[in-house]
């Protein structure tokens, strides 16, 4: 009997001391390997739902995203959020980085930190057929629609200090499209990327894309001030550049057109 009991004894602690080493090998408290992906899907063909099919979020920075976890071994869940809600989404610790085509500016670089610039693009100047806009100098006593907190409303600001401009604008560009083609504005300025799809789909829609310095018109990922996250994010890019599949994934969503 005293033997059954001590086998029976030793049985529970070989069970306890197993349930004990299992516990440890438990990530700790905070370090989750999912991440939470801030964007503003709202911009085609970066982030968007295609809400004729689904109500999945896709487009090139999702993909990019996915692709960059599975390098770093993370999951991501997606918010979907005003543009320019963003950095202070990211600052409150509501999401873990921001992928959403956003440009590295000097002001936004005071609040947040950015991996490399893993796109590059160019404004473009939209407005109707008939409007006479050609460029810049165009604009010239006229309204211009914005997304707010966007690069593009710091460029037409800028613009407004050398010629007589309007800036208003939009937190999401389907209304700023809305209100150009309803009479609101004269014209809007959006990433070209983003307008070819808008043209493709209104005729009565013209294109004239803007001078830019191209060090200031890159995308790049937003993570908080110090995050170790930054070198990890630096180092997947690197390896998705290196292997071609950023060529790859610019091909899908852009025609090859970077």
């Amino acid at each position: 009997m005293k033997k059954l009991l001590s086998l029976v004894f030793v049985l529970i602690l070989s069970t306890t001391l197993a349930a004990c080493g299992s516990g440890e090998d438990k990530p700790a408290s905070g370090e989750s390997k999912k991440l939470i992906m801030g964007t503003s899907a709202d911009y085609k063909p970066f982030e968007y739902v295609d809400t004729a099919n689904s109500d999945e979020f896709i487009g090139y920075d999702i993909d990019l995203a996915n692709m960059l976890a599975d390098e770093m071994g993370y999951e991501i869940e997606i918010k979907d959020m005003e543009f320019s809600g963003l950095i202070s989404a990211l600052k409150t610790g509501q999401v873990d980085f921001v992928l959403s085509a956003m440009t590295p500016t000097p002001e936004r670089q005071k609040n947040v930190d950015f991996s490399d610039v893993y796109y590059t693009a160019k404004d473009m100047i939209i407005s109707t057929k008939n409007s006479g806009i050609q460029s810049e100098k165009d604009l010239d006593g006229k309204t211009v629609g914005v997304q707010l907190g966007s690069i593009q409303q710091d460029a037409a600001e800028e613009l407004s200090k050398s010629i007589k401009l309007k800036v208003d604008t939009r937190d999401r560009i389907p209304e700023l499209i809305q209100d150009l083609q309803n009479g609101r504005f004269d014209a809007i300025i959006i990433e070209n990327t983003v307008a070819n799809g808008y043209l493709d789909k209104n005729e009565e829609l013209q294109g004239n894309t803007m001078n830019v310095n191209e060090e200031e018109a890159g995308s790049a990922v937003a993570l908080p001030k110090d995050s170790q996250l930054t070198g990890e994010f630096n180092d997947a890019l690197k390896k998705l550049k290196d292997s071609g599949e950023l060529d790859k994934l610019a091909e899908k969503w852009f025609d090859g057109e970077q």
